[in-house]
């Protein structure tokens, strides 16, 4: 049975629900709960709850709540506020990862309360909860060139290449191993 106490953390994974968005370069937050849920089903079998009435699919394992907003990018901050409100976190217990282009792919950072200039899913989560206070899993998604440049918007819709795709993967140990000291 999953209990809710107030050590329970969040951590979600931003991006956009359905096949046609999943390998892109904005879905990097669902690539990394995935990672994590296989991750933690060696140790103990997960819970996975589709949990409708909140817009979102969750993986519970013990005070731990991985989510994936179905929301889309520019509207999470609705599931992230029903998973609140359900739950009853604090600001202080919510990961969000995100994918982020002032870093390079394959580099990321984990801070408190600061982001990237722009982000709507990040917007949304600030205006829905109220607060900037939460922690970002900042992950580089950035590897345009001169030659490849088109605007972020269209870049972030776009599917990583192969080689991208294994930069990004080979980042996952190093920053669940940063996130792990965090929960702790």
């Amino acid at each position: 049975m999953f209990r809710v106490t107030c050590s329970m953390k969040l951590i979600v994974g931003l991006g956009n629900p359905g096949e046609k968005y999943k390998n892109n370069r904005h879905n990097v937050g669902f690539q990394f709960i995935d990672y994590l849920v296989q991750i933690l089903n060696k140790y103990k079998n997960i819970s996975l709850k589709i949990q409708k009435m909140l817009h979102v699919t969750c993986y519970m394992f013990d005070d731990l709540i991985l989510a994936k907003p179905q929301t889309f990018m520019n509207k999470s901050g609705i599931s992230v506020a029903k998973l609140f409100r359900n739950y009853k976190l604090r600001s202080e217990n919510l990961f969000v990862v995100h994918d982020d282009l002032d870093i390079p792919l394959g580099k990321f950072k984990i801070q408190k309360g600061t982001g990237p200039m722009l982000h709507n899913g990040l917007a949304s989560i600030e205006n829905s909860i109220g607060t900037k206070d939460f922690w970002r899993i900042r992950i580089g998604v950035e590897n345009r060139t001169k030659e490849n440049w088109v605007d972020g918007e269209t870049y972030v819709l776009n599917d990583f290449l192969e080689n991208e795709e294994k930069s990004l993967l080979q980042s996952f140990p190093d920053i669940s191993k940063r996130l792990k000291a965090l929960l702790i």
